[in-house]
C-alpha cells in the first residue's frame, strides 16, 4: 500500500527522501543529562539574550489570538538594523523555508538552478522540490589558498544556461566555513543575464570579520540588483535555533512575488517577539560574535597540534579532516557522548563538522578524541 501511494506523489517529491535529524537528541538529553556535548548543529552553547525570555514571558497571554501575519514590528526593526525598507523584507520559519519558498516561487520543472559542491544542503533540496534540474558545480579544490573546498564562482558564472533562473550561494559557507569576499561577488554579479535570480544565505555572516568580506546587503540599499536576494536566521548568532526565525532581504518586487506564496502565520507569536528582543540586545550578540572568534582560535590551534587538518572558517564551527574515515571517530566521541555532524552525506567521508562551544565542552571533546 505504501508504494502505491508514493506513485500517487508528483515526480519532484518522489525523488525526495525524508529530512534524517541523525541522532534522537531529546532522547540523547534524557540519557546523558549535563554528560552530553552538543556540537552538531551550530548551535550557540551561550545561550539567548535574557531580554529574549522577558519578551516571550510578557506576549504568553496572548498566545490564544493568531501572530501578526506580517510580522510588522520586527520588520520595522530589521528595516532599522539593515538600513533598507519593511517592503524589502520577508520573514521566514528560519532561513531554511525561505530557501525553498524561493525555489517554489522561482523555478519549475523547465528550468534549472546552479549551486556549488559541498553548498549548503537545501539548495539541492529546494531544487528537486522544485522540479527544476541541478546544475551541481564543482568546488575549489582541496588545497586552494584561500577557499578550501569553497565556491568556484568563475566556474558557477559560466555554468548559468538560458534556461537557468535561479543560483545559490552561501558566505560563509555550511558546511565547509569557507566565504568569498565583496569584489568576488561583485565581479560574479557582473557577468550574469538578468533573467537569473541570485540568493546569499548569510546563516554565519554575524561572525564573519574576513578583511573585503561584508554582507551582501550592501548592494541592497539601491535598486541596482532588483534579483538578488539575502537569506539570513536568527538561529546562529541571536542563539534563537528553537524559535524558528529567518528573514530574506531584496528588492521590493522580488519580496512582493515571495509573499505571493509565503504561509500568513508562518512565524508565531513568541518567535516575533523573541527574535526582536535578541536584535534589540547587541551587546549580548557582540558577546557571542566575540566568544565564537575566541573559541574557534584555540580549538583550530588544539586540532591542529594532533595532526588534523583543520579548514579556515568564518563561521561557528570547524570543518576537520581525519585524513580517514570519519565514521570510527565520530562513534568514538558518541561512546563519550559528544555529539558532533559527519560529512560523508556531503561527499567528504573522512571530514566531521565540529561546533564552536563553550571551552569546558571543547576540552571535552578533545578528552574524548584523545
Amino acid at each position: 500500500m505504501s508504494g502505491a501511494v508514493l506513485q500517487l506523489a508528483n515526480a519532484a517529491t518522489r525523488a525526495l527522501r525524508a529530512y534524517d535529524p541523525g541522532h534522537d537528541l531529546p532522547a540523547l538529553r534524557q540519557e546523558y543529562g549535563e554528560r552530553l556535548i552538543e556540537l552538531g548543529s551550530n548551535e550557540t552553547s551561550l545561550g539567548a539574550s535574557p531580554a529574549v525570555a522577558a519578551a516571550i514571558a510578557a506576549t504568553l497571554g496572548d498566545i490564544y489570538r493568531y501572530p501578526d501575519p506580517k510580522g510588522g514590528a520586527l520588520k520595522r526593526a530589521l528595516a532599522a538594523h539593515l538600513g533598507v525598507a519593511s517592503e524589502q523584507i520577508v520573514l521566514g520559519n528560519g532561513s531554511h523555508e525561505l530557501l525553498m519558498l524561493i525555489a517554489q516561487c522561482f523555478v519549475d520543472a523547465s528550468t534549472s538552478v546552479v549551486y556549488s559542491q559541498f553548498g549548503f544542503a537545501v539548495f539541492a533540496i529546494g531544487t528537486a522540490a522544485a522540479g527544476a534540474q541541478a546544475i551541481c558545480v564543482p568546488a575549489l579544490p582541496a588545497d586552494h589558498a584561500t577557499a578550501p573546498l569553497g565556491h568556484d564562482l568563475a566556474a558557477m558564472a559560466a555554468a548559468v544556461r538560458a534556461d537557468t533562473r535561479l543560483v545559490y550561494l552561501a558566505n560563509p559557507n555550511n558546511p565547509t566555513g569557507t566565504w568569498f569576499d565583496d569584489a568576488a561577488l561583485d565581479a560574479f554579479l557582473a557577468q550574469l543575464p538578468a533573467h537569473v535570480v541570485v540568493v546569499v544565505d548569510e546563516a554565519y555572516a554575524e561572525y564573519m570579520t574576513a578583511p573585503g568580506a561584508n554582507s551582501a546587503v550592501r548592494l541592497l540599499r539601491d535598486s541596482r540588483h532588483p534579483n538578488l536576494i539575502v537569506t539570513r536566521t536568527f538561529s546562529k548568532a541571536y542563539a534563537l535555533a528553537g524559535l524558528r526565525v529567518g528573514y530574506a532581504i531584496g528588492s521590493a518586487e522580488a519580496m512582493a512575488v515571495l509573499e505571493r506564496l509565503r504561509e500568513s502565520f508562518n512565524v508565531n507569536s513568541l518567535a516575533l517577539v523573541g527574535a526582536q528582543a535578541a536584535l534589540a540586545d547587541a551587546a549580548h550578540a557582540a558577546h557571542i560574535r566575540e566568544h565564537t572568534a575566541q573559541e574557534r582560535e584555540w580549538l583550530t590551534a588544539r586540532l591542529r597540534e594532533r595532526g588534523l587538518r583543520v579548514f579556515p572558517s568564518q563561521t561557528n564551527f570547524v570543518l576537520v579532516d581525519f585524513r580517514r574515515d570519519a565514521k570510527d571517530v565520530e562513534a568514538q566521541l558518541f561512546r563519550h557522548a559528544v555529539v558532533v555532524r559527519p560529512m560523508a552525506g556531503y561527499g567528504l567521508p573522512t571530514c566531521l563538522r565540529i561546533s564552536i562551544g563553550t571551552r569546558a565542552e571543547s576540552e571535552r571533546l578533545l578528552e574524548a578524541l584523545a
